[in-house]
């Protein structure tokens, strides 16, 4: 698995793709190994995944950048996007489950936590630069415009401080890529 984790960004839903392999690497997981029939569907897909075409474009620093995320009950995911040909393409996807606690989180915490970590993942390409930040959920807009009453909203609204970008509301239906990845994790 290590090797593969390269690769986790360039691999939509990898997080969910993978998820009975990382199951057991797990803390706590059996030292006998089950290799079961998930785990070999799971092996053949990443090994089909990585020997097919890609359809990521390489990122151009010179253009802007837009990045989409969106969160599950049980998972975050979003995508890095640029222009080419009047078609916003992907550059890289990134996804993960939510841990037990997060799970706790309230929607707008959980959707906020899905920005967080598309901005940390992403950070090498929107450092220093104005990106767009397109979410399906409004009210997300208090991330720029005012303060939060909630203390882990407010750390996470200070953390996103150093970067400039613009919030554009979407549509849910158009979020298709970032909406999945965080339902497969």
């Amino acid at each position: 698995m290590g090797l593969l984790n390269y690769y986790r960004a360039f691999i939509p839903d990898f997080a969910t793709i993978a998820a009975p392999l990382t199951d057991l690497l797990r803390k706590g997981s059996p030292e006998k190994v089950n290799w079961n029939q998930s785990c070999q569907q799971s092996f053949d897909t990443i090994k089909n995944l990585l020997s097919s075409d890609p359809i990521l474009i390489i990122p151009d620093v010179e253009e802007q950048f837009v990045v989409r995320s969106d969160a599950s009950d049980t998972g975050i995911g979003a995508v890095l996007l640029q222009e080419r040909n009047q078609h916003l393409m992907p550059c890289r996807y990134t996804s993960r489950r939510l841990s037990p606690r997060e799970c706790n989180y309230s929607t707008i915490e959980r959707e906020c936590l899905a920005i967080i970590f598309a901005v940390r993942q992403f950070s090498k390409f929107l450092t220093f630069r104005t990106f767009v930040l397109q979410t399906d959920y409004k009210p997300l807009s208090f991330l720029k415009a005012g303060a939060p009453k909630n203390s882990r909203l407010m750390r996470w609204a200070l953390s996103l401080q150093e970067y400039s970008f613009h919030i554009v509301p979407i549509p849910g239906n158009k979020n298709v890529q970032a909406d999945a990845l965080s339902r497969l994790c």
